[in-house]
């Protein structure tokens, strides 16, 4: 979860919550979808995300396999019903003429509303890792009486095939409808964990061999509105289980100029977003790299917060990242959504090998959001402990430290911390630790928030795809 507080009354993070059990309430169907599945009997070893570019790529040493579809190309290559292909200098899909309608039962509101809908599928990818994890991402505009659902359907290395499984249904607003992930979605051999598909026993041997994805875009009716989707696409990957991992040399000494901000100095407030200020690390840090690259929301956007609140940015970030079925703004796909809400902006949800990869992007001028999970004795200088955290790498000093922005700070002044390089690379990387009960529990295995400008410089392009991002 995003709550870095270590008290027993904070929430537990989500990767533990997921691995036990989800909530067992319903998440609403669409009439016309494939019905619901049954809830898990199993639970799947630690989820870890990592999409990628528009084309295959696994890089050396690193077992993720990553492929987006966001070029006039990729979109030609898929199956339209009801969708057109943008051209131009920044392609997309959008709906032309709709496939037809369908009501949608909306679990947040209570309420059914018809709307139009056209769908685009994507051929069929066979991952060069096969996988026991894989997670879909998306980057999409979707204006007042428009919003979209992504869903991904597999085939096993044993050849049997998944249900087609809803990855995410996205609004970036939510006067239509509420943003939601949806639970109890299985077929008894994998499990979709709230952002994260997972093979329920990796033990076993099976994994993910091949993956689809199907975009649904919906309108309302007799309109000429229209979502636009300028990237989808998904990573699967098969971390192996670690406590520590190798050590990377250091290469790199710089510090980016990005915002702070502390989440804890919106601690009570809008508790309806995942409790409020103490839970939002995960937006925190997304607003924090959003006004880097010089984007912010507006004055009118703003003008829902209480005008006492110091950085109404960082409670319109909450807001608009918050996840209904979740109930909280760590979802990561929802993140990288609300950054590409902002014109002219990429985001992913990826996975990096080493703290290499960190410093690569670092030197051309690009910030990484982080997720890791640490006890207190575990990095020196932190002062919490916790089952789930975001915060950003803005560089590294000359000893080759890690310079974070890290948000669960008490001000904004306080948010910029040096930790100790080996400490800090280990708590990232590992995909399993100890828990303060000594008690064995997952880690994020690498996992980050890679957000940057659509015309990016030809180093940052560079950076982004040696580290497999296109």
């Amino acid at each position: 979860m995003n709550n870095p507080a270590p008290s027993p009354s904070s929430s537990a993070s989500r990767r533990t919550v997921l691995a036990t059990a989800l909530a067992a309430a319903g998440a609403g169907a669409l009439s016309a979808a494939a019905p619901a599945v049954a809830a898990a009997s199993a639970a799947p070893s630690a989820p870890s995300a990592r999409p990628g570019p528009s084309a295959a790529h696994r890089r050396a040493g690193t077992p993720v396999d990553n492929r987006f579809w966001s070029s006039s190309t990729d979109w030609r290559g898929g199956t339209g019903n009801g969708t057109k292909v943008l051209t131009g200098s920044r392609s997309g899909l959008v709906v032309a003429t709709p496939a037809g309608s369908r009501d949608y039962a909306d679990p947040h509101t209570g309420t059914t509303s018809t709307w139009e809908y056209a769908t685009w599928t994507s051929p069929v990818h066979r991952s060069t890792v096969p996988a026991t994890e894989a997670i879909a991402s998306w980057n999409a505009e979707t204006p007042a009486g428009t919003w979209i659902q992504t869903e991904l359907r597999g085939t096993y290395s044993d050849g049997v095939a998944t249900p087609w499984y809803v990855m995410g249904r996205w609004a970036s607003g939510d006067g239509d409808i509420r943003r939601t992930s949806v639970d109890d979605q299985t077929d008894d051999r994998s499990t979709v964990w709230t952002d994260t598909f997972a093979i329920d026993d990796p033990a076993s041997g099976l994994r993910l061999a091949s993956y689809q994805l199907r975009l649904t875009l919906y309108r309302k009716p007799g309109t000429t509105l229209t979502p636009t989707v300028r990237r989808v696409g998904a990573m699967a990957s098969d971390i192996p289980d670690r406590f520590t991992v190798p050590a990377a040399a250091h290469g790199v000494t710089r510090e980016l100029t990005v915002p702070r901000y502390s989440q804890n100095t919106h601690i009570g407030q809008y508790p309806e977003y995942d409790n409020g200020g103490e839970a939002w690390c995960s937006p925190t840090s997304s607003q924090m790299i959003i006004e880097y690259w010089g984007r912010k929301p507006t004055a009118a956007d703003l003008a829902w917060v209480n005008p006492d609140f110091a950085d109404p940015q960082v409670c319109h970030a909450a807001r608009f990242t918050f996840d209904y079925q979740y109930d909280g703004c760590g979802n990561w796909p929802f993140n990288a959504a609300y950054a590409t809400s902002y014109k002219d902006m990429n985001a992913v949800v990826t996975r990096l090998g080493s703290l290499t990869d960190v410093e690569r992007l670092i030197r051309a001028g690009i910030p990484v959001i982080t997720s890791q999970s640490f006890l207190e004795k575990e990095l020196t200088g932190a002062g919490y402990g916790t089952s789930g955290h975001l915060m950003t790498v803005i560089g590294f000093t000359a000893a080759g430290d890690v310079i974070a922005n890290d948000p669960a700070s008490p001000s904004n002044t306080a948010v910029r911390r040096v930790y100790k390089r080996r400490e800090w690379e280990n708590i990232w990387l590992r995909t399993k630790r100890y828990n303060a009960a000594g008690t064995v529990t997952s880690g994020t295995g690498g996992v980050c928030y890679l957000y940057w400008p659509t015309e990016p410089t030809a180093a940052q392009r560079k950076a982004l795809e040696a580290v497999g991002v296109r």
